[in-house]
């Protein structure tokens, strides 16, 4: 199906089960332990084998001796794989570095050996055996010293954020030399790790030269394409299998080290080999979110219109990586004639970045919106009325171009009214609670919605059941819903009696989990299947399925009432189709908004903060399930709260490693730092997106959050933290006197 004009009335419209809340149908299997993760498919195969992965020791360098004897003759070790036997390896289109080093290392815990033994503990005591000689060189690992020399470089995330070296609008400099009212300021962000909740993990299984791989992956079809690539072998002879995975946030986007050393393993061992990433290898052996350097510039004019508005950021990677997109959002958000945006890309040899949640946006919010906060503070304007006055409609580098929907005044005018935004004391540091300093913040939410082709199979049986199947996954956000929500709309039978497949490359390929485009395309590409199905039936009962209508489990036409199980009788009818898109996105700009309010409070003796209340008001286009939506935007704040105030990657500057690699050091909010969250989803529905109407909300309930809590500190403190996470070491000393 060719979507290239603005979606019409169409069966989604009904809204009988799509825009409802319903429970996860996947729910009763998770809550049950019944729905089995990578590491845990032991009905597949008996004779599994164990394997252990052996990282690099240093950052940089050469191996000189890799020697395996002594873990050879470990009790219950088969087999142990180094790149010397696994032979000429290639690498995949997504990967920056190669997954299986030697003799070159490339980061520290590179992979450079697999151990595989019968027991898991087997395979770790042996791994302990390998003893390797290092030729350690030199190494980049200090992103301040390394941007001193950095060339200008653009990228793209490949969803949805992507900026070019250097962009220009109008004559910024002159602009900002004109201005009356300016600001300069500078901004950083640490590294952060994806520390979710299931590890990177893959059981690997040989059947003559089929390659078959249960692992923890977001996108089928790019794993398993560039795991064939990997292994030198036709993409036709791997199938990649994930129906459920443990959280990814972008770190499963890509193939991984688990799922290439699973399969060298279960080659050598000739039997099949399970692996996961330890903890600490999930930090330096994977990818994280990359820090970043930004500096702000904004000029306006004394009523608070801006005039002139610059973001340059800087980051790092191992060679050929690309740049933290960090101010693709400041080409988009608020009005001003004279801009200009800028990324620098400083090689490192610190383990690989790329797309964390909301790549390039994440942290480019969190520095934008503390500029906005400060800026209006300069003009002496409240801070919603500065956002709302410089709104725009158009992309303010292509004004021929108009957005599709954008309601970001809605969003911040109706937050404002429910958080009682009218109560705050603009004047920082003013409103005590006993020994706690209160504050309020706010910061503007912002991600581009991508359009991604997109297919599924649906089957219609004999019982009258309706069975989806597509490569599409469900990382936790609710897939297995939403998906049963649109088969179950379109063919009009209850969600009970819809089964929804997923996750395994043998069906159709969907838009895979990430970067806010999942859900929307996923389910665009299976109203395109039962688009197909629904003109199966009608033409197995003889009816024109142009006006027929799917209700109540029938098929109805005209006087004629045929039951779908009436249609099924003679046999399955299958629907297989996928959506693709046609120039709308080009025509008209696609992206969602809200508003992001938060209260906090500081210990006036500690400097300790304490999250008090947090509100999320999004537009993004119809919302599928909100029940399950207002998980991800929850689950999301609670992401921006940890960017705001703990997570950082601390890097070894001397040996080359983020040295806290573990949920010990490397610290992620709980339960008890996040108080009562509010999200409210504003009516729209965007018919220039996809037949569905829906866009996505599950980076955009990030994008903000860290700038809002940091805003907030500062209304509560007055002390302006640029740096993050906002520690409390970072203003204890400048807090207001007790006296």
């Amino acid at each position: 199906m060719k979507f290239d004009t603005p979606a019409g009335t169409n069966p989604i419209d009904a809204m009988t089960v799509v825009g409802r809340a319903h429970d996860r149908v996947d729910g009763p299997l998770k809550t049950s332990g019944r729905a089995p993760y990578a590491y845990e498919h032991h009905e597949v195969a008996g004779d599994q084998a164990y394997g252990y992965i052996v990282g690099a020791a240093v950052a940089k360098g050469r191996i000189r001796t890799l020697d395996t004897a002594a873990a050879k003759a470990a009790p219950g070790v088969i087999a142990v794989v180094t790149a010397a036997d696994a032979g000429k390896l290639g690498k995949g289109k997504y990967n920056t570095v190669k997954l299986f080093g030697g003799p070159d290392v490339d980061h520290y815990h590179q992979a450079i050996a697999l151990v595989v033994a019968e027991t898991f503990e087997q395979a770790r005591a042996a791994a302990a055996l390998v003893r390797v000689d290092y030729a350690r060189t030199a190494g980049r690992f200090d992103l301040d010293s390394a941007l001193k020399t950095a060339p200008l470089t653009g990228g793209d995330s490949d969803e949805g954020s992507g900026a070019p070296p250097v962009d220009r609008t109008g004559a910024f400099e002159k602009a900002f030399a004109a201005a009356p009212v300016k600001l300069d300021q500078g901004y950083t962000t640490p590294d952060h790790s994806h520390a979710m909740m299931e590890p990177f993990a893959s059981l690997a299984m040989w059947e003559g030269d089929e390659l078959t791989v249960w692992t923890s992956n977001q996108m089928i079809d790019w794993g398993r394409g560039d795991l064939a690539t990997t292994l030198n072998m036709p993409k036709e002879k791997v199938r990649l299998i994930s129906p459920y995975v443990g959280g990814g946030f972008g770190g499963k986007l890509f193939l991984r080290a688990d799922a290439v050393l699973a399969a060298l393993g279960a080659r050598a061992a000739k039997r099949p080999v399970k692996v996961a990433l330890t903890r600490p290898q999930m930090a330096n052996n994977a990818t994280h979110r990359p820090a970043t350097r930004q500096r702000i510039r904004i000029g306006a004019t004394r009523d608070g219109m801006i005039t002139a508005i610059a973001h340059e950021s800087g980051s790092g990677d191992q060679p050929g990586g690309s740049p933290e997109t960090a101010v693709n959002q400041t080409k988009l958000l608020y009005a001003g004639k004279n801009r200009l945006t800028a990324m620098r890309l400083a090689v490192l040899d610190l383990p690989e970045g790329n797309a964390m949640r909301a790549p390039g946006e994440a942290p480019g919010m969190m520095a934008l919106e503390i500029a906005i906060d400060e800026m209006a503070e300069q003009l002496k304007l409240d801070p919603v009325d500065f956002r709302v006055r410089n709104d725009t409609m158009v992309d303010p580098e292509k004004p021929e171009r108009r957005f599709s929907e954008r309601q970001l005044v809605r969003c911040l005018r109706e937050g404002a009214e429910r958080f009682g935004w009218s109560r705050r004391n603009a004047t920082p540091a003013r409103v005590r609670d006993g020994r706690w300093l209160v504050g309020m913040g706010v910061a503007s939410a912002f991600r581009n919605h991508i359009n991604y082709p997109s297919g599924a199979r649906v089957r219609l049986g004999r019982d009258g059941r309706v069975t989806v199947e597509t490569d599409m996954t469900d990382i936790g956000t609710g897939s297995y819903t939403i998906i049963a929500q649109t088969a179950a709309e379109m063919m009009g039978v209850p969600i009970e009696q819809v089964s929804v497949k997923l996750g395994d490359s043998a069906f159709p390929v969907s838009a895979g989990s990430g970067g806010q485009f999942g859900a929307a395309n996923a389910t665009a590409g299976v109203y395109a299947a039962c688009v197909k199905l629904r003109e199966a039936v009608a033409q197995r009962v003889g009816v024109n399925s142009a006006d027929a209508r799917f209700a109540g489990g029938k098929v109805v036409s005209g006087n004629r009432s045929v039951p779908l199980t009436e249609a099924a009788a003679q046999g399955e009818l299958t629907g297989e189709d996928k959506i693709e898109y046609g120039g709308l996105d080009k025509t008209w700009q696609l992206s969602t908004f809200g508003a992001h309010f938060v209260e906090v409070g500081v210990d006036a003796y500690t400097g300790a903060t304490r999250l008090r209340r947090m509100l999320a008001v999004c537009a993004a286009g119809r919302i599928i399930n909100p029940k399950s939506a207002r998980s991800q935007v929850i689950g999301a704040m609670t992401m921006g709260v940890g960017s705001a105030l703990m997570e950082e990657l601390a890097v070894d500057t001397r040996f080359g490693l983020f040295i806290n690699h573990d949920l010990a050091t490397y610290e992620v909010p709980v339960h008890a730092d996040i108080p009562h969250q509010d999200v409210v989803f504003l009516d729209e529905a965007d018919d220039k997106a996809n037949p569905m109407k829906a866009k996505g909300v599950g980076e955009l309930g990030l994008c903000g959050v860290g700038a809002a809590v940091a805003n907030a500190i500062y209304n509560a403190t007055g002390v302006r933290v640029r740096d993050y996470p906002v520690t409390l070491d970072k203003h204890l000393s400048k807090l207001p006197s007790l006296a």
